[in-house]
């Protein structure tokens, strides 16, 4: 692990690599270890910086304002980087695009996995599935939240807790509930959103952009996906993945890696 700072935060990062920078963004159930199957994969071809947002993991939150997407062109200050393709899973993908609209020469692509979408709502249909699968959960018991929140995203609604590799599940709680206990302490900071959001204006995104999601996630992620690649000029809609909902890069990395090389190229 390194530490930079970053507009006036000290940001925890993983590095591996030489060659093209690629800086991969974390879900916001997850943290940087979420992307533990890609960084070797991609390190092999690329510079791979794999970053804790502010305030997740092992990075800072100092009780100033800010906004993600700044703090990702600040790493890329701090890093001497003039350009780099994001790659971003649900919150990390909304940064990602983000970013890409509000610094748009610095980055070089987007690669979207279960991605969400600044200031896009959610339907119906996903609010009565969480209902259905959660129900109500007290915000300050974060071992029920972040089952929960594992039930509802990395299980997904077509799928049942047994059907998933029980290492994951455990791996993913832990994982959400120090990502529950980061998204407590944001809420007392000041932080700032992309304005228009991102939902209204895919269209002005002029890099290359490849997005995809995993089959077992909840319906709306699919649908969202679709709505980038008919709204993104030239964007590459993959096939969802079979047997993998919203943690899809670490639930099934051999195919993420695959086509993360093949668009990296």
């Amino acid at each position: 692990m390194h530490k930079i700072t970053v507009n006036g935060a000290s940001i925890a990062y993983d590095e591996a690599g030489t060659g093209s920078p690629v800086v991969l963004l974390h879900a916001g159930i997850a943290d940087r270890r979420m992307w533990r199957g890609q960084l070797p994969a991609l390190a092999a071809r690329h510079r791979v910086i794999v970053p804790d947002l502010r305030g997740y993991g092992d990075s800072e939150l100092p009780p100033t304002p800010f906004a993600h997407h700044d703090d990702v062109a600040g790493l890329l200050d701090a890093l001497d980087l003039p350009r780099a393709a994001l790659v971003g899973c649900s919150f990390g993908g909304a940064v990602a695009i983000d970013t890409a609209l509000a610094h748009p020469d610095r980055v070089s692509a987007l690669a979207l996995f279960d991605t969400a979408v600044s200031g896009n709502e959610w339907s119906e249909e996903a609010n009565d599935l969480w209902d259905e699968l959660v129900g109500e959960v007290d915000p300050d018991d974060f071992v029920a939240g972040a089952a929960g929140e594992v039930r509802f995203w990395v299980v997904g609604p077509g799928r049942q807790p047994q059907d998933v590799d029980p290492a994951l599940l455990a791996f993913a709680q832990e994982m959400d509930q120090r990502a529950l206990a980061a998204e407590l302490a944001l809420g007392a900071v000041e932080v700032g959103e992309l304005t228009p959001p991102a939902i209204g204006r895919l269209g002005e995104l002029t890099v290359p952009v490849l997005v995809t999601a995993g089959a077992a996630d909840v319906p709306d992620i699919s649908r969202l996906a679709d709505r980038i690649a008919a709204e993104v000029p030239g964007a590459v809609r993959l096939p969802d993945v079979p047997d993998a909902a919203h943690l899809l890069p670490l639930e099934r990395p051999e195919p993420v890696n695959a086509a993360l090389l093949d668009f990296l190229r």
